[in-house]
């Protein structure tokens, strides 16, 4: 951050610091005043998270991203948002809002939660406020989607008087950037959302409409024919194109949806109609590079089918931003190996890397493999889970101080919590599937604060094994038990397959290293300062074969271990 700070300052650019969490809005925030006290340099900077997040009117929070933007735009076309309209207009802003902005900028770095109090407060709109902060702003702290969908990049660019070409792009966290970028440009289709949108038609009246939708959730039926519960295959763009067209034609229908879902958000925040439409705009996209795959869910309601439009190749939306940039970098503790990351992004060949030594000092970790249990899938039992549990509570008997276990699924966390449940004398916290905000905030903020020794049990990919920051050597023991591979669905077949073709490395970018990297992120939960003193242990026999512990850091003195107990006491004991 440092240097490209100072060389955005020295060169009149702009630094653009990317996060895939709100969460880490605020460490980055603390280091800008850090930088601008010990330099005692002044510069301009703002947070901005999701437009949605930051509305005023209540209630937004609940819809997807794409839902809200078109109710936004609904609001602020009739001039019914009254905090949008208080702004006056960005070439013309009212009285207060220049006030607002002013009071503000004085801040820098002006953070989010006190932009959404302040123009609470007066009545304007957050993210219209956020936004003229961000024009004479040198860094922007902002999430990731700002600039990997194209679209809003260019309208966020736009808002901003910002051009790619004069500003720095940091990505934080960027081992995280190929899944997210595939996430953000996969789009989605269900039975579910069919049949809302089929009983909002019907609310509305629109009974042409509704006989569309009714007529779609056939053919997706008759798509899914042949299907058993839970199963998927890969299916052609002509085949759902087709199956539409024989109902009418095509773009017909896409209109017809879309004229629909506008009328509804005249008085809806979201319109499931417009949902529909959005997946059918677009559907007829391009091939290479994605996969469409269709699948039979089981619910307690019956099958439900679904139809994904999943986006494989990240580097058809990043490319473009790494050519065109003055610079981008990307950041992270597990961005290894860099080759890849490379490759996957579209950076070029001549790309320069820089690896830093670690900050913490090796006699302050201890690292090692307990190659005695497994996870893999063929291999599991209640008897293997009943050993995974015990060695976790030798371990944690061991470790003085608070512990985490993560585990590749909540399924196989459920199978061994209760043996851990029935040995450990520590007060244990589990993470639930679906926990929200609130919920997991209040665990983490009564995990750190009790006196006593705690456990954590967790998730590899939940919302616990990584982008947390638990202070002061709270945590001092983290066991990755297992290996967290992704589900060897359709879709990551999928994926291998590509990455084969584009690169010859499928198994290892679509498989291999996606694990390794999650692997060493919840490792990492337990060594946040040089301060800081942990073990981290790697539970499952798969990380010792060659092709698992090749993917391991150099710099780490990674142990293989049997006597772990020994190993462990001696190491706390020094």
């Amino acid at each position: 951050m440092n240097y490209a700070l100072a060389h955005a300052l020295k060169n009149d650019l702009t630094v653009l610091f990317l996060t895939s969490r709100h969460t880490q809005h605020h460490i980055v925030t603390k280091t800008l005043r850090q930088i601008k006290e010990k330099y005692k340099i002044d510069f301009g900077a703002v947070s901005i998270i999701g437009k949605r997040w930051m509305c005023a009117m209540p209630g937004t929070e609940s819809l997807y991203t794409k839902e809200f933007i078109s109710f936004c735009k609904a609001l602020r076309d009739d001039d019914q948002c009254e905090f949008y309209s208080n702004i006056g207009s960005r070439s013309k802003p009212s009285r207060e809002c220049q006030r607002a902005v002013k009071q503000l900028s004085r801040i820098s770095p002006a953070e989010t939660g006190k932009i959404i109090s302040a123009c609470k407060k007066e009545k304007l709109c957050p993210y219209e406020v956020s936004l003229m902060i961000a024009s004479s702003a040198k860094v922007i702290v902002a999430d990731y989607f700002y600039m990997l969908d194209p679209f809003i990049r260019d309208i966020f660019l736009k808002k901003i008087g910002k051009t790619l070409e004069n500003s720095i792009i940091i990505f934080d966290e960027a081992h995280n950037l190929p899944s997210r970028t595939r996430d953000l440009m996969t789009t989605k289709l269900s039975s579910f959302i069919i049949e809302r949108a089929v009983k909002e038609a019907h609310k509305y009246r629109f009974e042409e409409v509704e006989m569309y939708l009714r007529e779609i959730r056939e053919a997706m039926g008759n798509l899914a024919e042949g299907i058993d519960a839970g199963g998927e295959k890969l299916i052609g763009k002509d085949l759902f194109t087709e199956k539409i067209n024989a109902i009418k034609d095509y773009d017909e229908i896409s209109a017809a949806l879309e004229f629909a879902a506008d009328e509804v958000r005249e008085s809806e925040r979201a319109s499931y109609i417009g949902s529909v439409a959005l997946f059918m705009e677009l559907w007829p996209g391009p091939d290479k590079g994605y996969a469409r795959i269709i699948s039979k869910i089981p619910t307690k309601y019956g099958d439900a089918v679904s139809i994904v439009y999943r986006c494989l190749d990240p580097s058809l939306f990043t490319k473009d931003l790494v050519e065109k940039s003055y610079s981008t970098i990307l950041m992270s503790g597990t961005l290894t190996p860099t080759s890849m990351y490379r490759d996957l992004l579209g950076f070029s060949d001549e790309t320069s890397e820089k690896m830093y030594p670690s900050p913490f000092p090796e006699k302050n970790k201890l690292v090692m493999i307990v190659p005695k249990t497994t996870t893999k899938f063929t291999m599991r039992s209640e008897g293997q889970f009943r050993e995974i549990a015990r060695i976790c509570l030798e371990i944690i008997d061991i470790v003085p101080g608070n512990s985490a276990v993560f585990f590749p699924s909540y399924g196989i966390l459920e199978k061994v919590k209760h043996h851990i449940k029935a040995g450990c004398k520590k007060k244990i916290f589990v993470e639930e599937p679906g926990m929200s905000k609130e919920t997991r905030k209040d665990l983490l903020d009564e995990f750190s604060a009790l006196k006593q020794d705690c456990l954590l049990l967790g998730v590899a990919s939940g919302s616990f094994g990584e982008g947390i920051d638990i202070p002061g050597n709270i945590l001092k023991g983290v066991i990755v038990a297992g290996l967290p591979l992704q589900k060897p669905n359709l879709e990551t077949k999928e994926l291998i397959k590509y990455y084969d073709g584009k690169f010859g490395k499928g198994w290892d970018y679509g498989y291999i290293m996606p694990a390794i990297t999650r692997a060493l992120q919840n490792a990492g939960r337990c060594i946040r300062s040089e301060k800081d003193k942990g073990v981290m242990v790697f539970l499952d026999e798969r990380y010792t074969w060659p092709n698992y512990v090749k993917c391991f850091p150099d710099d780490w003195d990674l142990k293989i271990a049997v006597d772990y107990t020994e190993q462990i006491g001696n190491f706390f004991k020094k």
